[in-house]
């Protein structure tokens, strides 16, 4: 069994909901992936059902009508639009938070659930784990996966260790 295919079977369809939201935002470029699965990319991966997603601001309504046509339910938060199909656990977040619009341009293509999908680049996620990380509203154990991400990066790319917060790296020790 692939990869895909496990993610497929563990997530209710998943994967295949993956594809068709790529299929969608390609559409409506630019857009990358910027969260947990955008560090899979770069490290040993570890599970996550969350799709965390930079668009541009102004396709946001546009994507949305998209994804509603396609089955998805979209749910508003101050920071993010969600979407979820109906029986999946996959779950979409759009960050709305403006300081992301800076990581589309600069994305490069990667595979992701079997297909070459946009990822920030490294360095820019690392920008947005420290912002997440930092963010004392969210709940904890939000934060510390966080860590957990930027930990992962630390070990594998000690070079890129000078743009993680020190208290974070020290841990390395």
């Amino acid at each position: 069994m692939t990869a895909t295919e496990v993610f497929e079977s563990v997530t209710n369809g998943g994967a295949s909901d993956f594809a068709d939201v790529a299929a969608i935002l390609n559409r409506n470029k630019p857009w990358c992936l910027i969260g947990g699965l955008a560090v899979n990319c770069f490290v040993e991966p570890v599970y996550t059902i969350d799709v965390d997603l930079v668009v541009v601001a102004k396709n946001l309504p546009q994507i949305q009508r998209e994804l509603e046509a396609a089955g998805f339910a979209i749910q508003r938060f101050e920071h993010s639009t969600n979407a979820q199909r109906g029986g999946s656990k996959l779950n979409l977040q759009f960050t709305t938070d403006p300081r992301y619009q800076d990581f589309l341009g600069s994305e490069s293509e990667r595979q992701v659930l079997g297909i070459a999908v946009p990822v920030a680049t490294l360095e820019n996620i690392i920008r947005g784990k420290v912002w997440a990380w930092q963010d004392a509203t969210r709940r904890l154990s939000k934060r510390k996966k966080d860590e957990l991400d930027l930990l992962r990066i630390a070990e594998a790319y000690p070079e890129l260790r000078r743009l993680i917060p020190t208290q974070i790296v020290e841990q390395l020790k």
